[in-house]
């Protein structure tokens, strides 16, 4: 019996593999508010939550542009449910790669944003 591969799709989206995740690129990506908020908002809610749910200051471009970032530096998981495109917080992979750092990260911006008054 021969096993086939599954044909990629064009709606796969390219994601990198834990081991290729770097520090770097993660606090590239947490660095922008924006992205911060995506990420503390599927951290807070702790399941995948579609493009559409997030509702953020800029352009739709710009949001696309956000969770890009954020899915090729290791931070999300993107795939495509129907015509939705879900996200997902790629937490096992981050804490075990960097053990801690997301944690204190969503305590910090919690931490910035109520002495802010952002909620």
């Amino acid at each position: 019996m021969t096993t086939v591969a599954p044909v990629p799709s064009s709606r796969d989206l390219p994601h990198p593999a834990r081991e290729e995740i770097r520090l770097e690129g993660v606090l590239h990506a947490l660095s922008d508010p924006v992205r911060l908020r995506i990420v503390r908002e599927l951290a807070a809610e702790g399941i995948e939550l579609s493009c559409s749910h997030f509702d953020l200051p800029v352009t739709k471009s710009t949001t696309t542009h956000h969770f890009r970032v954020l899915r090729e530096n290791g931070v999300i998981r993107q795939a495509y449910e129907g015509t939705a495109k879900m996200n997902g917080l790629r937490r096992d992979d981050l804490d075990a790669l960097f053990p801690g750092l997301l944690d204190r990260l969503l305590t910090a911006a919690a931490r910035q944003a109520a002495r802010h008054g952002e909620g």
